[in-house]
């Protein structure tokens, strides 16, 4: 037992220290704009078993599971669901259900040749987008001014949640009906907790917990990260995916937590991006195979490429009668760039048996790829709209 436990804690502080070296490297190399995810899967190939071998992802397994959670509590925590009534978000699940229809089409292409071994979970990956990675990339580049900024953010959201239902309901260990019957299942379970905190609303447990938000007892926090743990529990233990009821209990969240919604979002930030979700980058990339995408470059590329032609190149017909053409061009980029869902879904797939090993590993190098030269064209189609304001469809910032 006491090597095992050497072996583990040996493992998270190599780990750890890669996240802490990471956002060093990345204000190193800041003209490059590489996001941190992007430097945590690296940093987790270099580290790992198949190049240095300091570091063993079986040994740190649980925190990492923890940190896939935080990954899509904090996703559903950003997402609004207002934005599904406004023209942008009505436009962006045209351009998902859209973008569905060409990913089925092809991968299943794929999978009669036998490329690829079950043409869902493929399929679902290339009708993503990394909304999470990409706004502070966004955000740095005063890329969401104006009336732009909400047709990426609907595009964006669309992105990240659909695809999250469609992995809950077709990817789940006991079928569809019962997938979708748990999403609704888990949504139920997800706001009673939540509303146990308020049981006792104007009464000495409503003091109790307000006085403690901020204090040592952090009671928001610790209500918050227990309800969490409970739905991972549950979801396990009915056969489900860990996202699910992740997700689900982000977006009950955003809603009915108690006390001060926007300090609990800066404090799941600091304990999901200060620790659990660079866990979870870290250990992917040192379970990434390396191997694979060594010997069959071109099946990375092709990910990459069908990305940008099944997720992006859509938008320049949806959105013709909503956006000028050369903002067309740099919404395609964004919403082409694809990474921490496909990192996830290619862990599920794995579990599951429903990806190939070379499919999982190319699939996460597409994400990376994408992450690092989508969003750079998309900031340079920008910029080269602020020089020449007259093709704005706004006033210049």
């Amino acid at each position: 037992m006491g090597s095992d436990l050497g072996q583990g804690l040996t493992s998270l502080f190599v780990v750890v220290l890669v996240a802490a070296v990471t956002p060093v490297i990345v204000g190193l190399w800041s003209k490059a704009r590489i996001p941190q995810v992007v430097v945590l899967i690296l940093g987790g190939v270099v580290v790992g078993p198949q190049v240095l071998g300091w570091a063993d992802p079986d040994s740190i397994e649980l925190l990492a599971n923890v940190g896939l959670g935080f990954l899509f509590l904090l996703a559903g925590y950003e997402l609004e669901l207002a934005v599904f009534k406004q023209r942008a978000g009505k436009l962006a699940i045209v351009g998902w259900l859209v973008t569905v229809a060409l990913a089925g089409a092809v991968v299943g292409g794929f999978a009669a040749l036998g490329v690829v071994k079950a043409f869902v979970p493929v399929a679902l990956g290339l009708t993503t987008t990394a909304l999470g990675t990409l706004l502070p990339i966004l955000r740095d580049n005063n890329m969401l001014r104006g009336s732009f900024g909400p047709y990426v953010l609907a595009a964006g959201a669309v992105g990240e949640f659909l695809p999250v239902v469609a992995i809950a309901i077709f990817l789940g260990s006991n079928g569809r009906f019962i997938g979708l019957i748990s999403l609704v299942g888990m949504g139920v379970l997800a706001l009673l907790l939540s509303l146990i905190p308020r049981l006792g609303r104007g009464g000495r447990i409503a003091r109790i917990l307000s006085e403690g938000e901020h204090a040592t007892s952090q009671t928001t926090l610790r209500w918050t990260v227990a309800m969490l743990l409970l739905l991972l529990v549950v979801a396990n233990d009915f056969g489900l995916d860990v996202v699910l009821g992740a997700f689900v209990a982000g977006v009950v969240l955003r809603r009915w937590a108690p006390g001060n919604v926007e300090a609990l979002d800066h404090k799941l930030d600091a304990v999901g991006y200060g620790f659990f979700i660079p866990i979870f980058f870290v250990s992917s990339g040192m379970g990434l195979d390396v191997r694979s995408i060594v010997e069959a470059p071109a099946r990375l590329f092709l990910f990459f490429l069908l990305l940008l032609v099944v997720r992006g190149l859509p938008t320049l017909l949806i959105y013709r009668t909503a956006l000028p053409r050369t903002r067309r061009f740099e919404l395609v980029f964004v919403v082409s760039t694809a990474l921490p869902l496909l990192v996830a879904l290619s862990e599920i797939g794995l579990e599951t048996g429903h990806m190939l090993p070379e499919n999982a590993a190319a699939l996460v190098g597409a994400g990376v790829l994408s992450v690092l030269v989508y969003p750079a064209i998309a900031v340079a189609i920008d910029r080269r709209l602020i020089r020449t304001p007259d093709v704005l469809d706004e006033p210049r910032p």
